[in-house]
């Protein structure tokens, strides 16, 4: 049998399992009950929230030969009908692509034929906002007077495009988003059913992509379960097939832009490019970060009812939040706000990211009242930090000058290297061939060195892999893994060589090191 999609396989076939929809399916189970079913109904709302579900319910439940309490039984002749697409009492027409006045009238001339079996003849038109308007115009007097065995059940998306005559004579219910809670609650109860482990957060994670869509949750659920099948579906391993970025990433991209880096935003878009992230998606999370971060600025209490993440993680966010002045955020929030408008159908959105990161790191680049509020507190900052600067953005003094005031001091070589530590070394590529991904590509290409302490120390060129490393269950694994080669407890430290620093004038290269010993031995 042919595989079938979460979202079909799992669509409700009773009220009781609609989800975020209470207010509508209450009033149309207590129609139902009282024998108070209207003639027209018009379902309006955003894509995936159930509009085209609830109406096939309804049009089960008013045929229904044994309701209960509204809903319908499931188990009559009617209802395994309808529920097969067999029955000719529920007709579902889709206005796209029946948009014209033809289409209509054949459904007008339907319409005065009873029901073959059951009490009502109920047709669904989809997107009926595609609808022509000589076709709007052939249904008005039928929606107003049908027969007393016909219900229309209009659904839609864009309300707005209808006509003001169609609207007054139907019942309009609006469909809501559903919130992350119902999304979650949702696809973690199906995926026992399933029986397939996923994160909680992995969950969350998904419930807040699809943006209020229960329809597009379960697809992008699908979508990751099939690239990961038969394995635990992670947090990483979400946003590794979404193309999404950790939020970590913004808050360090946040820090460059306060200290008008813009050589490290571009050097940070590119680690971004080259995990192959979605530019889209990654403005559009950055501007919900920054909005965030306006709103834990700007509210004293309530914030965890209008921020949707963990308390751990709105605690750093006030914390993050405290180091940046409200127009700051306001401004950057403006700026890629308008970006997100420009970059939706753009052929090079890489440079319309850059142009906008460089625009935030300049703020004299820009007329606007609050980018010369910048301009003057960068001014300012540079004035209290003793500074005196031609460009308010250069606000660290040249290398040379911090060379002559603070001289690099050249870590000292070891006087012996441990010999647990020279097999590690020297089985590096094979160790880490046995982790999975995206440890492995982090690590093939870290440097290993030796603090006084005989502690190990992994050094990363990598932005995203130092976060991704440093996180509790990656180090625990890359830990775990050594302390098993060796057969012996390994301390192991996750460093990088941002910000320009050199390698070999801040770390012992233990490669190196080692390759020279074994050639002076052989010699």
């Amino acid at each position: 049998m042919s595989y079938t999609a979460l979202y079909r396989k799992f669509r409700p076939d009773i009220f009781e399992d609609v989800k975020g929809q209470e207010h509508i399916v209450t009033t149309l189970r207590n129609q139902i009950k009282a024998n108070r079913i209207g003639h027209a109904y018009l379902f309006t709302g955003t894509r995936g929230t159930g509009k085209t579900t609830i109406a096939k319910l309804f049009a089960k439940a008013v045929n229904c030969e044994n309701p209960v309490d509204g809903s319908p039984c499931g188990q009559c002749r009617c209802c395994r009908t309808i529920s097969a697409g067999a029955s000719v009492n529920v007709i579902e027409i889709d206005a796209a692509s029946n948009s014209g006045v033809d289409n209509i009238r054949e459904i007008v001339d339907e319409v005065s034929y009873s029901p073959v079996e059951g009490k009502y003849k109920v047709y669904i038109l989809d997107e009926v906002h595609m609808l022509s308007i000589e076709a709007f115009n052939a249904l008005l007097k039928t929606l107003e007077e049908p027969p007393s065995y016909v219900i229309f059940i209009l659904a839609t998306t864009e309300v707005h495009k209808l006509p003001i005559t169609i609207l007054s004579r139907c019942q309009r219910y609006d469909f809501r988003r559903i919130s992350i809670d119902t999304i979650t609650d949702r696809l973690s109860e199906l995926m026992e059913k399933e029986q397939i482990s996923v994160e909680e957060k992995a969950l969350r994670y998904i419930a807040k992509t699809a943006d209020g869509s229960m329809r597009d949750a379960l697809s992008l659920l699908d979508q990751c379960i099939a690239f990961h099948f038969g394995e635990t579906l992670t947090y990483d391993k979400v946003l590794d097939v979404l193309g999404a970025v950790d939020t970590s990433v913004f808050a360090r991209l946040l820090e460059m832009i306060q200290k008008y880096d813009a050589t490290g935003c571009i050097a940070l878009l590119e680690e971004v490019v080259m995990q192959g992230r979605e530019l889209t998606q990654f403005v559009t999370e950055f501007t919900w970060y920054l909005r965030n971060l306006m709103l834990a600025k700007t509210s004293d209490s309530g914030l965890e009812d209008m921020i949707d993440m963990s308390s751990d993680n709105l605690t750093r966010l006030k914390g993050e939040a405290e180091q940046i002045e409200l127009d700051d955020i306001m401004r950057y929030i403006r700026i890629f706000s308008e970006l997100s408008g420009q970059i939706k159908y753009a052929t090079q959105k890489r440079i319309l990211i850059e142009m906008a990161l460089i625009r935030l790191c300049r703020p004299a680049m820009e007329v606007t009242q609050d980018a010369l509020v910048a301009r003057v507190k960068a001014i300012e900052k540079s004035i209290e930090n003793g500074i005196t600067l031609t460009s308010p953005y250069a606000q660290q003094p040249p290398r040379e000058a911090q060379g002559q005031s603070q001289p690099a001091q050249k870590r000292q070589l070891p006087k012996a290297i441990p010999d647990d530590i020279r097999n590690i070394v020297g089985g590096w590529a094979g160790i880490v061939s046995q982790l999975p991904q995206p440890c492995q590509s982090y690590l093939k290409t870290a440097k290993l060195s030796l603090d006084n302490d005989d502690c190990l120390e992994v050094v990363l060129n990598d932005g995203i892999g130092y976060d991704y490393m440093r996180q509790p269950e990656n180090y625990a694994r890359l830990k775990d893994i050594l302390s098993n080669f060796v057969q012996k407890e390994v301390s192991i430290e996750i460093k990088n060589t941002e910000d320009g620093q050199d390698f070999d004038e801040n770390y012992i290269d233990l490669s190196k090191l080692i390759n020279m010993d074994i050639e002076i031995e052989n010699s």
